[in-house]
């Protein structure tokens, strides 16, 4: 790609990846795949690897900052990162094989129905102090830990996504986090999982580098700045942000491959 038609652009999309990130903890990609498909003309595969390696530093700033505030989970999110590490080299493999166009719709479909999944969440009983320990126990368990991991890493290598739009509502809804907490740990994942993904994409030739240092140009301002505003936000009013975000995005994202728009 010429980077210099588009550098303003990209770097625009990197802050708004950035301060999504750090707002709701999903690394970013989930804002800059659909941006360098239908903002800035890009091919499928690079929309996907391209936004990989941009994740690592956004993910590192915003976790950072989270842990600051005690809000991260350091041990489950080491845990479910390095099990997702060897399987976000798979799925990124894996796109070889399938081809760009499936893979963006997949991830419209993912992302949409986690946008649900959320929103049920955000919208029905709260969960009790009780059920959250109950759920909170999961952590300890290896088994429970290695599958989050393993769909997180398969879904970060394959979608290009960091991983994050899983893990969120994974670890609100089955392990017993709030909402603030899960955001923060899963950051820790996520900067885990995009570099094996970045490594293996970059192999299969679905990195634009100087694309994607325009895009981290404006990423880390971002994340910290999203960050903040999650940290002084109410729980709820998060959860649903969280959803409406995804819901439009995977919307976007399917009719325009579906040739819609």
């Amino acid at each position: 790609m010429s980077v210099g038609p588009h550098l303003l652009g990209a770097i625009l999309v990197g802050l708004a990846a950035g301060y999504l990130s750090g707002q709701f903890g999903i690394g970013g990609g989930i804002v800059t795949t659909p941006a360098i498909r239908l903002l800035l003309d890009q091919p499928a595969l690079i929309a996907v690897g391209t936004p990989l390696p941009v994740i690592i530093p956004t993910a590192i700033a915003g976790a950072i900052s989270y842990a600051r505030r005690g809000m991260v989970d350091l041990r489950t999110g080491l845990s479910v990162g390095f099990v997702g590490a060897v399987f976000s080299v798979a799925g990124a493999w894996a796109t070889r094989p399938v081809g760009g166009r499936v893979v963006l719709l997949v991830t419209a479909a993912v992302i949409s129905w986690t946008a649900v999944d959320m929103a049920l969440l955000a919208l029905g009983r709260p969960i009790s102090h009780a059920e959250r320990r109950a759920r909170g126990g999961r952590t300890r368990s290896l088994a429970h830990v290695a599958v989050l991991g393993a769909v997180a890493g398969l879904y970060s290598g394959f979608l290009g996504l960091g991983g994050g739009f899983v893990v969120v509502p994974a670890l609100v809804r089955h392990f017993g986090f709030d909402t603030k907490r899960a955001i923060g740990t899963s950051l820790v994942v996520v900067s885990i999982l995009a570099v094996p993904g970045s490594v293996t994409h970059y192999l299969l030739g679905n990195v634009d580098i100087g694309l994607a240092l325009a895009l981290a140009v404006g990423v880390v301002p971002g994340a910290l700045l999203g960050a903040h505003v999650t940290a002084v936000t109410q729980e709820k009013a998060v959860q649903v942000a969280f959803a409406v975000l995804l819901l439009v995005v995977g919307a976007v994202l399917a009719l325009s491959e579906a040739g819609v728009l």
